[in-house]
C-alpha cells in the first residue's frame, strides 16, 4: 500500500462510485481528504464517515467545479483548514447516453463545462499553490472513451479526450516545478453511472470485454493512491487505462 501520511488530497466529485472509493482507498494510505460535492451533501458526508472509518480525518467542501469562483472557493476552503494541497484529483464529470443529433445545446455545454471545465477551473485554482511550494500531483479521472471514442457517448467521449491531451501537455509545462501531472482512464466500472443499463445490455457489454467483466471502482482507486505517492515519482504526462483489456 502506497504511504501518503501527511498528505492532503482534495478529490471533486466524492459524494458517490469512483470518488468516493478515491477518499476512502487515499485515506486507507494515510492521507487527509477534502471531499467535495456539488449537490450531494448525504452523501459526502457518508464518504466522511467511511474515510474516518479508514483511519483518516477530512473535511467536506460544496461547490460546483463548473464554476470558476467555485473552484477558488474549494481550494481556498482546502488551504483554509488543511493548510496546504498537496493531491488534486479531478473527478467530478457527468454523461449523457444518446445520439448526438437528438441532444440539445444546453445538453452538452453541461457536459463539457463539468467534465473539461471544471478540470480545468480547479487545476488553475490550485497550481499556483503547488507552484510556490515547487511540490504537487494532479490526477485527472477521464474515461476509456476519451481515447477511442464511444458511439451514443460522442460528447462525453470528447471532453475526457480533450482531458488526456491537456494532461499530456500540462505534465510537461509543469515538470519543471516539479508538479506531476497524470490521468486514470477507466473502462466500465460497476457504478451508479452505469446503474440504468439493462440486464441484456450489461451481459453485451461483458461479452466485449477480455476480462469478462466490469471493473470496481477500488480498482480504479487503487492506481489513483499510486499516481499520487512516491512509487510514481518519475511519471508525468501518462494516462493509464484499467479497463480489462477492453481498448
Amino acid at each position: 500500500m502506497e504511504d501518503l501520511g501527511g498528505k492532503i488530497v482534495v478529490i471533486t466529485g466524492a459524494s458517490r462510485g469512483i470518488g468516493r472509493s478515491i477518499a476512502v482507498n487515499i485515506a486507507k494510505c494515510g492521507a487527509a481528504v477534502v471531499i467535495n460535492y456539488n449537490r450531494d451533501e448525504k452523501g459526502a458526508y457518508k464518504t466522511l464517515e467511511m474515510v474516518r472509518e479508514a483511519g483518516s480525518t477530512g473535511i467536506v467542501v460544496q461547490g460546483d467545479v463548473s464554476l470558476y469562483e467555485d473552484a477558488e472557493k474549494i481550494v481556498r476552503d482546502a488551504i483554509g483548514k488543511m493548510g496546504k494541497i498537496d493531491v488534486l484529483v479531478n473527478n467530478a464529470g457527468i454523461c449523457h447516453i444518446g445520439l448526438f443529433v437528438d441532444m440539445q445545446q444546453k445538453q452538452w455545454d453541461s457536459i463539457i463545462d463539468v467534465n473539461f471545465k471544471g478540470m480545468l477551473n480547479c487545476t488553475h485554482c490550485v497550481l499556483k499553490h503547488m507552484i510556490s511550494r515547487k511540490s504537487g500531483s494532479i490526477i485527472n479521472i477521464s474515461s476509456m472513451w476519451g481515447n477511442v471514442g464511444a458511439s451514443c457517448e460522442s460528447i462525453y467521449s470528447a471532453t475526457k479526450g480533450a482531458i488526456n491531451i491537456f494532461t499530456r501537455s500540462l505534465g510537461k509545462e509543469m515538470a519543471p516545478s516539479n508538479i506531476r501531472v497524470n490521468a486514470v482512464a477507466p473502462g466500465v466500472i460497476d457504478t451508479q453511472m452505469n446503474a440504468c443499463l439493462k440486464a441484456e445490455d450489461r451481459e453485451i457489454l461483458k461479452e466485449e470485454i477480455p476480462m469478462g467483466k466490469f471493473g470496481n471502482s477500488d480498482e480504479v482507486a487503487k492506481v489513483v493512491c499510486f499516481l499520487a505517492g512516491g512509487s510514481s515519482s518519475y511519471m508525468t504526462s501518462q494516462i493509464i487505462t484499467v479497463d480489462g483489456g477492453m481498448s
